[in-house]
């Protein structure tokens, strides 16, 4: 488990992020269009999994558009922004922004990518959200960078994920 905050709200989640040099955990997770995607769908590609409680929140909108810009000049990289937003609702967010060079990814149906990657919100009143967190794997699914952001409100480290691809 580990400890975050709300602003002064301290709340917890399910587990902690994945360990450096670890295998990625395989994952089922919903596309724009309904379908399902899994970790072996990017495998050869190098990941940035953004991952928010929800694309209806300033911060979580700001890391979209920032991986989104970042994600045009990336080599043999994707960006998968992960939320448990409903897949019609993260279409209309990159509809309306112009969001064309990451990936949209559900976990509404299960949570169960939450809770594998130890990133579930278990209370308070993000409670079943997943917490804003940054895990980058590289293109043999090893994670290669970890950032769960202390602070909900907060955004994460853009340059330091960026980096940890080089």
């Amino acid at each position: 488990m580990a400890t975050i905050y709300l602003n002064e709200l301290e709340i917890h989640t399910s587990g902690t992020l994945p360990a450096i040099g670890s295998k990625a955990s395989n994952f089922t997770l919903v596309a724009e269009d309904l379908s399902k995607k899994t970790l072996a769908d990017f495998i050869g590609s190098k990941l940035i999994l953004n991952i928010f409680p929800s694309i209806d929140t300033g911060t979580c909108a700001t890391s979209v558009r920032s991986f989104n810009k970042a994600a045009s000049s990336l080599k043999n990289t994707k960006v998968l922004c992960i939320s448990r937003d409903l897949p019609f609702a993260q279409g209309r967010f990159c509809g309306a922004e112009g969001i064309e060079n990451v990936v949209m990814l559900s976990d509404f149906d299960s949570g169960d990518f939450g809770k594998s990657y130890g990133l579930n919100i278990i209370d308070g009143p993000l409670q079943g959200l997943n917490s804003r967190s940054i895990v980058v794997v590289d293109e043999n699914g090893i994670v290669i960078y970890t950032e769960q952001i202390p602070n909900t409100p907060d955004e994460p480290n853009y340059e330091a994920a960026l980096n940890a691809l080089k």
